[in-house]
Parts: C-alpha cells; sequence; structure tokens
C-alpha cells in the first residue's frame, strides 16, 4: 500500500512476470480502474464483441468499466500496474475519465510517450520488483495534481462500496445537498460511470465473491441475499457484465480452480479459451 496521499487513491500497486495461466483472459467488470507499464512482448485487449482487438506495447490505461475485457498475453508477460479506486485515476488524466471508460488506451497516449519511455527504461533496469513498485509509486507522486470534485466523489463511492452497491443513489444526493444531474457529472468525470452504475457493479461483484465455485450454488438464495429482485435479474445483470449465464459463469471459475488451484488469480479474471 503506498503512502499518503496516494493510500486514498489506490487499493494496490503490483509486479506481474511469467507465463499466464490463459493466452486469453476475460476481466469482467470491477469497480476500479487500472493502470499497466507493460515491460515485456504487446499484449492484446478486446473491448466489446463489437470492438477489434488492439496491440498495447507501453501499457494500458482504463477507468472503471461497464462491461468485460479480453486480455491476450504472450507466453512471457512482465508488467507493473496499479489497482486505482473509482475515482483514483482521475487526478492523473489530462481528460475525463468518462473518455476512457470501455476505451482502453496506451499509456502513451495519456503521459506522452518521452516520459513512458524514461519511465519504462527505469523500470527495466531496478533491482527487482520492490525498487520497480517505489519507482512507480515516485511517478504518480510526481504526477498527482488537485482535482475538483475529489472529496464529493471519492465520499459518495466509499458510501456505496460500505453498502455493498445496495444503496438507494437519490438518498445520497440529498445527503450530499446536491442535485442527481450533478452528482452524474462529477462521477463522469472523475470515475467515468454514473453512481448508479458503479453501485450496481459492486453489488455483482460481492455477489459473485460470495459463490463458494467448489460446492453447490442456490442462485435464488444468492440473488435474494444480494436485493436483487430475483434470480432472473441477477441473472440479467451476470450477464450483460460478463456475457455469461449463471451456469456458465460457475463452469469457468471451477475450470480455473481445477487447472490452478490457489493461483493468484483466481476468482476474478475467467479463461477465455
Amino acid at each position: 500500500m503506498p503512502r499518503p496521499p496516494l493510500d486514498g487513491l489506490i487499493d494496490d500497486l503490483y509486479y506481474l512476470a511469467g507465463a499466464p495461466p490463459y493466452a486469453r483472459l476475460t476481466l469482467p467488470p470491477a469497480p476500479s480502474a487500472l493502470l499497466v507499464v507493460n515491460l515485456g512482448a504487446p499484449f492484446r485487449i478486446r473491448a466489446g464483441a463489437d470492438i477489434e482487438t488492439a496491440s498495447y506495447a507501453d501499457g494500458c490505461v482504463l477507468t472503471t468499466p461497464t462491461r468485460a475485457l479480453e486480455f491476450g498475453y504472450p507466453p512471457w508477460t512482465s508488467s507493473v500496474g496499479v489497482h486505482f479506486k473509482p475515482w483514483g485515476l482521475a487526478p492523473f488524466l489530462p481528460m475525463p475519465a468518462a473518455e476512457l471508460c470501455d476505451r482502453p488506451v496506451t499509456v502513451e497516449q495519456v503521459w506522452g510517450r518521452p516520459a513512458v519511455a524514461e519511465l519504462q527504461d527505469r523500470l527495466a533496469t531496478a533491482d527487482g520488483p520492490h525498487e520497480m513498485l517505489t519507482l512507480l509509486e515516485e511517478e504518480l507522486r510526481r504526477r498527482l495534481r488537485e482535482t475538483a470534485g475529489l472529496g464529493l466523489v471519492r465520499h459518495t463511492s466509499s458510501v456505496i462500496a460500505a453498502a455493498g452497491g445496495a444503496v438507494a443513489i437519490g438518498d445520497l444526493t440529498v445527503a450530499a445537498g446536491i442535485s442527481s444531474t450533478h452528482l452524474a457529472h462529477r462521477f463522469k468525470q472523475l470515475v467515468g460511470v454514473t453512481p448508479k452504475r458503479l453501485a450496481r457493479t459492486h453489488r455483482l461483484l460481492a455477489t459473485v465473491f460470495a459463490i463458494d465455485p467448489a460446492g453447490p450454488v442456490d442462485w435464488g438464495g444468492l440473488a435474494a441475499a444480494a436485493g436483487y429482485f430475483d434470480q432472473a435479474h441477477f441473472g440479467h445483470e451476470l450477464r450483460e457484465f460478463t456475457g455469461l449465464t449463471p451456469t456458465r459463469y460457475l463452469e469457468v471459475r471451477r475450470r480455473f480452480l481445477r487447472e490452478h488451484p490457489g493461483h493468484a488469480l483466481e476468482g476474478w479474471p475467467l479463461p477465455a479459451d
């Protein structure tokens, strides 16, 4: 965990190196933003069935998504990255977060080629993963800037997260003393999605993480406990966010668990092969 003030913007920094568990992984939407600085061969991302796969050599930047992304990895991958809180990437962007929602861009498009090349060079010659993550944290600290509305969005997002997404957005606007239009505008600027959409993402994530893929699943009870109207409502949400039915989702989770027991990525990235 980085030191303040970055700790209020970031969930974690990570180092990834080695052979991926699958050549293609589906990353369902999560209530977080992502920055990856690539240090190996290019990886590929497909951001929806209607969008062509694109190659990313220097890495990628993505704000809170609304649909699943498919990552295609080389046989050996190497990168460092940041999982931001939903609002956490905004102070490092030169554009509104909504412009990057479901549209991943290269790091060069955000920070410029010279800066990215210099950062990659320093990371590549660093003395191990710890120093690499320290360098990345220093780069973020240097680029941090004041962002209008961040306090409002951070507070509201934290309330949504604490409730697991089961919160009335209208109540939040009343508590904040602002209009729903103003709140939605700030969220689109700094998170990339509306507070309602963020709440839906939190609720789905909390629901699927409550599933034990190794045992039987009571789908009706699971949906009711999460506040869905019924099992069909949950199934519709899961298909919209992941492209999978509940039955298919469980099959894919079980496959990962069976083929790579105890793997660090088990849970949310799903095999796409």
